[in-house]
């Protein structure tokens, strides 16, 4: 056991804390390697895209272990290494992930990959992680969820869904583990200023862009939540407010996401 995994992480001290961030080659997954980094901890910087990943792992003193983080063989080398590197994983960051395009119409093939990614993916790494964060009574899971997994996320049922599985799963870690040291958070920032947004086209324009956050802003926001022991991480505090009316008051909530659909299909955005 390390060092940081016997520091006191609520008390902000990520000093020494191994630190494994997937999907952290761009965006809001290097901007937590980067924030991590600076505030003392030991980064393993994961991404499929190789070069983007030592990148990263250069800027930040880290070390670069690129590669699948969602298959089942992928991941088992991914913390069979980290743990080389670290000696022991005390914070697991399951930033990876796919927004696929479409409604009931998309491919099975991406309905699958959101699967894989967004929720497998949580799930694989788990599994992997657990014995060890319960036989030394401490460990520390961060799931980048999205707005999408409390609310929804228009034009793109596979990520939807996906995402609400993340938040799910993230809920039951918590609930399950708490109790015996292993603390769980869920990311969940609206529009931020990534190669996924950009992707996203008119309609990400639309809906998300104008509130945009940098993806240091959302990596500070998350920072100072794990600081807090906060389950739910919302770097756009109306998120709260949208999540309260979706849970009390359903019919409301879903005709004013009927309207913002017919609106962004008159624009031409869907």
């Amino acid at each position: 056991m390390t060092a940081g995994a016997l520091a006191d992480p609520s008390a902000g001290a990520f000093a020494g804390q191994g630190v494994v961030v997937t999907g952290a080659g761009r965006g809001i997954g290097a901007a937590l390697a980067r924030a991590f980094a600076a505030a003392g901890a030991r980064v393993v910087v994961n991404d499929l895209d190789a070069a983007a990943a030592h990148t990263v792992a250069q800027e930040c003193g880290g070390t670069a272990l690129p590669g699948d983080a969602a298959s089942a063989e992928g991941l088992a080398a991914l913390v069979g290494g980290s743990r080389e590197a670290l000696g022991e994983i005390d914070l697991w960051c399951a930033n990876a992930g796919v927004a696929p395009s479409g409604g009931a119409d998309a491919p099975a093939s991406a309905w699958t990959l959101a699967w894989e990614v967004n929720v497998l993916a949580h799930v694989r790494a788990a599994e992997l992680l657990l014995p060890r964060w319960l036989e030394h009574g401490t460990g520390r899971f961060l799931a980048t969820v999205s707005a999408a997994g409390l609310l929804t996320s228009l034009g793109s049922a596979p990520y939807a869904v996906s995402k609400h599985g993340a938040l799910a799963f993230a809920e039951w870690l918590s609930a399950t583990y708490r109790h015996r040291g292993v603390r769980v958070h869920a990311l969940c920032p609206q529009g931020v200023r990534t190669d996924m947004l950009a992707s996203t086209g008119a309609l990400g324009e639309l809906m998300l862009a104008p509130n945009a956050l940098e993806p240091e802003d959302v990596a500070a926001t998350t920072l100072a939540a794990l600081r807090e022991e906060r389950f739910l991480i919302l770097p756009h505090p109306e998120v709260a407010e949208y999540y309260r009316v979706r849970a009390t008051e359903p019919e409301r909530w879903i005709g004013g996401m009927n309207r913002l659909q017919r609106e962004l299909e008159a624009g031409g955005a869907l």
